[in-house]
């Protein structure tokens, strides 16, 4: 049995469950197949994140590989850069036409992923499921005053 230590585990196998589901659908409504680093660029622009920068401490990766990653977008036509209003050295990653019409599909395959979800495990599971994870959760705990340094 997989204990709340371990939550991280099924977490994640989650996510793959999903983004598998999501490129396979993709697939099959005739768009290339996106890499698992796209996949996690365009959810952070959805969700508004728009500079780089911004995308990779998000993600926890280097600038330079998500500035690779974007580039390989853009010349997909997934994304555009734009001029950065606030810092004119800098540029803005937005969401291209081409990608937004990959978005309606992306809506789509979480519709019927969800769905597909609900007949696996039920539909009470999977509603308990948006409801802890749609909760305010704050911010994640940095300070550990009963953790021994060193130990």
């Amino acid at each position: 049995m997989i204990g709340a230590e371990t939550l991280i585990v099924p977490l994640l196998q989650a996510f793959f469950w999903f983004d598998d589901g999501l490129q396979s659908y993709l697939q099959a409504r005739g768009w290339n197949q996106v890499t698992r680093p796209q996949s996690m660029v365009m959810a952070n622009v959805v969700i508004g994140f728009h500079k780089p920068s911004d995308i990779a401490r998000n993600l926890g990766i280097s600038r330079q590989a998500v500035h690779t990653t974007i580039n390989q977008m853009v010349e997909l036509g997934m994304l555009e850069l734009r001029d950065d209003k606030d810092d004119r050295r800098a540029k803005i990653v937005a969401v291209s036409d081409k990608g937004r019409a990959m978005g309606r599909d992306a809506d789509d395959a979480m519709a019927a992923l969800t769905a597909e979800l609900k007949r696996r495990i039920g539909p009470r599971n999977v509603e308990n499921l948006i409801k802890a994870f749609s909760a305010e959760w704050g911010e994640s705990p940095t300070q550990w005053p009963e953790v021994a340094k060193g130990a």
